[in-house]
C-alpha cells in the first residue's frame, strides 16, 4: 500500500474542489473507504489518518475484520445482499446501501422486528438495466418504497452503480437521473430521503456534482489489491 495519509490529504482535496465547484458543503459527503479485500491493519492505518466510514462487499469477509478494527468506525454495506447473509448483516453494518428487492425488504423488516436492530436502508437502482446487475428497475422502485416505508428500517436514500466509463462526464446523466428520482419520491411519498451513495474512484467528482452524499472509494485510497475471483453483481467492480 501507497503511503495513506498522503494518499488520503490528495483525495480530500479532490472531494473539497468538486464540492466548492458544486457549491457545496464538504461535511455534506461522506467518504466511504471501500475495503473488499483490505487487511484490518490497512483499515486501522485509515483510521489513524481520519478516515471514520468503511463499506464492505461481503457479510462474512466483514464479520472476520471488524472485530479487528477500531470500534469507533461506521460499518457500511455496499454489495449485493443475499437473504442467507441478512440476519448478519443486519447485526454488523449501520447502514445497507444496497437493497434491491421487495422480498429482501420484507426479509430485513422481519429479522429486525426480532432483534430490535434498525439500521438505515437505501434502495439500489440500477438505472442501466445492466443484466450482469440486481438492483431495482426505476419502475420497481416507488412499490420498494412503499415496502420499505412499511418496515421498521429507516429509509434514508437511493444507491446507484453505473456502467464503467473512462470518461466520468458520460457517467454524470446516471448520477442525474437518481436524484431526480429521489426528488420525485420525495414530493410523492412526503418523505425525506436525504442521501444519495453514488460515485467510486473514477468518478466520484462528477457524482459529488449531482449531489451525492456518499462516495464509495476504494482503489484510490488503498491501491491494487488482490483480486477475487468474479462474483455477481458489485463484487467486480472498483472499489
Amino acid at each position: 500500500m501507497n503511503d495513506l495519509a498522503t494518499t488520503l490529504d490528495a483525495l480530500e482535496a479532490r472531494i473539497q474542489a468538486a464540492c466548492d465547484a458544486a457549491r457545496r458543503d464538504r461535511d455534506d459527503v461522506t467518504l466511504v473507504a471501500a475495503s473488499k479485500t483490505v487487511p484490518p491493519e490497512w483499515i486501522c492505518e485509515a483510521f489513524s489518518a481520519g478516515v471514520r466510514d468503511f463499506g464492505e462487499n461481503k457479510v462474512q469477509e466483514a464479520a472476520a475484520k471488524i472485530p479487528l478494527a477500531p470500534s469507533a468506525i461506521n460499518w457500511h454495506f455496499i454489495g449485493h445482499l443475499q437473504s442467507n447473509k441478512a440476519k448478519l448483516a443486519v447485526q454488523l453494518f449501520s447502514t445497507l446501501h444496497s437493497i434491491d428487492s421487495i422480498a429482501l425488504i420484507e426479509t430485513l423488516a422481519k429479522i429486525s422486528e426480532e432483534s430490535g436492530l434498525r439500521p438505515a436502508m437505501m434502495l439500489h437502482v440500477n438505472l442501466a438495466a445492466e443484466a450482469s446487475k440486481s438492483g431495482l428497475s426505476p419502475s420497481a422502485l416507488f412499490p420498494a418504497i412503499e415496502a420499505a416505508l412499511a418496515s421498521p428500517l429507516p429509509l434514508v436514500g437511493l444507491m446507484t452503480l453505473p456502467p464503467f466509463d473512462p470518461n466520468p462526464e458520460n457517467t454524470r446523466k446516471f448520477f442525474a437521473q437518481l436524484r431526480g428520482l429521489r426528488d420525485r419520491a420525495e414530493r410523492e411519498f412526503g418523505i425525506g430521503l436525504p442521501n444519495l451513495s453514488m460515485g467510486m474512484s473514477h468518478d466520484f467528482e462528477a457524482a459529488i456534482r449531482e449531489g451525492a452524499t456518499h462516495i464509495r472509494v476504494g482503489s484510490l485510497l488503498f491501491g491494487d489489491r488482490p483480486k477475487p475471483k468474479p462474483q455477481r453483481e458489485l463484487d467486480t467492480d472498483d472499489f
